[in-house]
């Protein structure tokens, strides 16, 4: 069995080419998913890829949450269906309800270019089981509303559920207690600002550390 895992793009998607290339970098084959089709094609994961959806009016997100094919990923969320939504895509998934929280204008309101660390808090998801506890990934980061915000309680809920999956090691844009990926209650829809589709090999990325977020929804689609 070949996985299928789809790459949405939208109008102003800018990553979705190196998501898809990421994707069969581990052996799936990635399908291309297009924002005014309300149609997954039998795809057994969906990547909500990076750029500026729609060109960021009104704020980052807010209209891409309302493309045709965001109804299918809701739907396809609720029965389990995989999802990993990178800088943009997780705008998106905030905005489309499945992540809780936002993100806002990086602290002092500059946009970030550069490559950092990142934690990883959780392996219990179906983007980081290949990963070991505590591990350290160097992943580019490129973002100008990268700060993840969220009130209180919700802060408080994520850290007690474990659903705080990724956090940086010296925190580049204010977010809220250095979050810089989370998950859905079930785990299986994961959104992080980062972007682990550049850091894939070594030869053109700062590393090949975000691999393994593609392998490990590889493992979870050929066990189901």
């Amino acid at each position: 069995m070949t996985a299928r895992i789809g790459v949405i793009t939208f109008p102003g998607t800018l990553d979705d080419v190196d998501a898809a290339r990421a994707v069969r970098v581990v052996g799936a084959e990635a399908v291309g998913l297009w924002h005014a089709d309300p149609d997954l094609r039998g795809v057994d994961a969906v990547v909500v890829p990076g750029g500026f959806s729609y060109g960021d009016y009104l704020r980052a997100g807010a209209i891409a949450r309302f493309a045709p094919v965001m109804s299918e990923v809701i739907a396809a969320a609720g029965r389990g269906l995989p999802i990993l939504g990178i800088c943009n895509g997780f705008q998106v998934l905030c905005e489309a309800g499945l992540l809780p929280g936002a993100l806002t204008r990086n602290a002092g309101l500059h946009f970030i270019c550069r490559d950092v660390w990142l934690r990883v808090e959780s392996t219990a998801t179906a983007w980081t089981s290949r990963f070991e506890p505590g591990a350290r990934l160097l992943v580019p980061l490129k973002s100008g509303e990268g700060r993840y915000v969220a009130p209180q309680r919700v802060l408080d809920e994520l850290e007690a559920e474990g659903r705080i999956v990724f956090r940086y090691l010296g925190n580049p844009n204010g977010s809220l207690r250095d979050i810089a990926g989370i998950s859905s209650a079930n785990g299986r829809v994961v959104g992080l600002m980062p972007h682990p589709e550049h850091a894939i090999e070594a030869l053109t990325g700062p590393s090949d550390d975000g691999l393994d977020l593609f392998y490990s929804v590889l493992d979870c689609v050929l066990a189901a």
